[in-house]
């Protein structure tokens, strides 16, 4: 069955290259999510007045890949304990957010959230937003599938 999820872990380049590896993971797109603007750009994002996340829509066959495993890779490519920063990037664009589609992701997500907090994992306070999700905004294309068109494996942060 084909579904779709959305996730802000810092820059999308890096995001997307991670969720691009997993079996089931029929689609990506990397945008922009939870502003004020419509159809923002980079630029408009970047300049962290407009609200929205970088973030990674993705579409996912859930007889393949569950969205509890997806939640799984989200937690592990990022630091959900820093709030609007992901290494050297600042700024509320990139926060780590959940855009949640269905209540039932809404349930799954604050299930891994809780159960990731109370792991020890982390000693700060896991800072994720968990929400519903809003309208999606397709990234420029020089955007989409960044890393790949340029021959990176990652842009991802050592944990």
């Amino acid at each position: 069955m084909k579904e779709t999820a959305t996730f802000g872990a810092g820059c999308f380049w890096g995001v997307e290259a991670c969720f691009m590896k997993i079996d089931g993971v029929l689609s990506t797109a990397t945008g922009y999510m939870g502003g004020t603007l419509e159809n923002p750009g980079y630029k408009e994002v970047c300049s962290g007045n407009t609200g929205h996340a970088e973030v990674l829509q993705l579409e996912f066959d859930s007889t393949v890949v569950t969205y509890d495993t997806l939640l799984d890779s989200f937690w592990s490519i990022h630091n959900p304990t820093t709030l609007n920063q992901q290494g050297p990037d600042m700024g509320t664009q990139y926060r780590s957010v959940i855009f949640c589609h269905t209540d039932d992701q809404i349930t799954l997500a604050e299930n891994s959230k809780e159960k990731l907090q109370n792991s020890g994992k982390y000693s700060s306070e896991i800072v994720t937003q968990i929400v519903h999700a809003e309208p999606f905004y397709r990234a420029e294309e020089y955007h989409q599938q960044y890393l790949k068109k340029h021959g990176l494996g990652s842009c991802s942060v050592n944990l």
